[in-house]
């Protein structure tokens, strides 16, 4: 959740940070393992005040969930409830605002009674009886850019997702928020670093790229209900590898509609975040089976910001770098965001369709691809090995 102007990091637009973690990293250098505990401080006080800055700043939009992180306000989310159970909310004054199912895994969105707070609402409909009620968690906030982004190159190959921001030139393009789809420069940098972008190479030059704006307009986008739509459109679309730059907590509706997506033969890929390894471990690239991604710099280095995750998978480029941004130029990028997609590149080219009979065979083709880094073996800084390290653009 760091920018700099000389490491201009492109995340989903959030609050500015405090001066002292804008800092941080234009002075980690080689004495990045010395500064390590006091840069996990820095970045931790930093994620905190943003959150709370986020909420300040849309009070009728915004909410912090019970442990918390930032969610939807006056919203609640029920996992597979009953006509009874709806029956129940809506007598206390619950405002049913929808009720589906993707890949099977049925949910509700529910408008709190003014007044309740989104604790007092999960209380509440505990005790009502619903199995699994949550907040609607926010990953990563979104915003507006304003320029429009150049266009990933188009190919005709394989369909790689990218749930994000909205994607210039996708072959496929779906919003699940207010105003989406809408190209924005953090999901165009993404998916330029697959596809390839003018001056940008990608690590699966010719593949096409199948967009989900869980963004567009909304102060509250990045929900997890807009995500797991997001997912289930992936699985119609009948992508194989789906990539994921978006970080937040963990969130039992998603975690369920990860695995019923793995089920039908979707691998997801995800970014570790860049909170710093004092921050709570990331999602979705901690639930089980996600390939969990962190970043290198341009010496080889793990990214000191790179968050956690309850499993590392591997590590790719994430720093001293290009990805396209808008109008057609490039920009220097650092971020785990930036990892992830030259992972999901190559788990691409060796799984270009669903088919869950053949995932072990491509991860175990993938994992003779990767370098060994750190100490032998897999480890908590690079996972089992380093992808892609011929894919990055270098910074001039």
């Amino acid at each position: 959740m760091l920018a700099s102007p000389a490491r201009a990091q492109l995340l989903p637009q959030l609050p500015a940070l405090p001066g002292r973690a804008t800092s941080v990293l234009e002075t980690v250098g080689d004495r990045a393992e010395t500064l390590a505990g006091n840069v996990a401080r820095q970045l931790e006080d930093a994620r905190r005040a943003a959150v709370t800055t986020l909420v300040r700043q849309n009070p009728d939009r915004i909410a912090l969930d019970p442990e918390g992180f930032p969610a939807r306000a006056g919203e609640v989310v029920v996992d597979d409830p009953s006509d009874a159970l709806l029956g129940a909310a809506a007598a206390k004054g619950y405002r049913l605002i929808e009720r589906q199912d993707v890949l099977g895994v049925g949910f509700a969105r529910l408008e709190a009674p003014r007044g309740r707070s989104l604790k007092q609402a999960i209380r509440e409909l505990r005790r009502l009886g619903a199995r699994e009620v949550t907040a609607d968690q926010l990953h990563a906030q979104s915003g507006s850019v304003p320029a429009a982004p150049a266009p990933v190159a188009q190919g005709s190959g394989v369909l790689v997702g990218v749930i994000d921001g909205g994607v210039s030139g996708a072959s496929l393009s779906a919003g699940f928020a207010t105003g989406a789809p809408r190209a924005n420069d953090h999901g165009t940098a993404v998916a330029s670093l697959i596809a390839g972008a003018g001056a940008v190479r990608g690590g699966l030059p010719g593949a096409r790229i199948a967009s989900a704006d869980v963004y567009g307009a909304d102060p509250a986008g990045g929900n997890a209900t807009a995500i797991a739509k997001a997912i289930g459109w992936m699985v119609q679309n009948r992508v194989s590898v789906v990539t994921i730059s978006l970080t937040g907590p963990a969130n039992p509706l998603l975690a369920r509609v990860i695995a019923a997506a793995q089920a039908r033969g979707v691998v997801i890929v995800a970014a570790v975040g860049n909170n710093g390894p004092a921050a709570p471990p990331a999602y979705p690239a901690s639930y089980p089976g996600v390939i969990a991604v962190t970043g290198i710099d341009g010496r080889g280095r793990a990214l000191i910001e790179a968050g956690r995750a309850a499993h590392l998978d591997y590590a790719a480029p994430g720093a001293d770098m290009l990805a396209m941004a808008g109008s057609g130029r490039t920009m220097r990028v650092r971020g785990t965001s930036f990892a992830a997609p030259f992972v999901a590149a190559v788990i691409a080219r060796f799984y270009p369709a669903p088919a869950p009979a053949s995932i072990g065979a491509a991860i175990a083709r993938v994992d003779r691809e990767a370098r060994d880094a750190g100490s032998r073996g897999p480890d908590r800084s690079y996972g089992r090995g380093v992808l892609c390290e011929p894919c990055r653009t270098p910074a001039k």
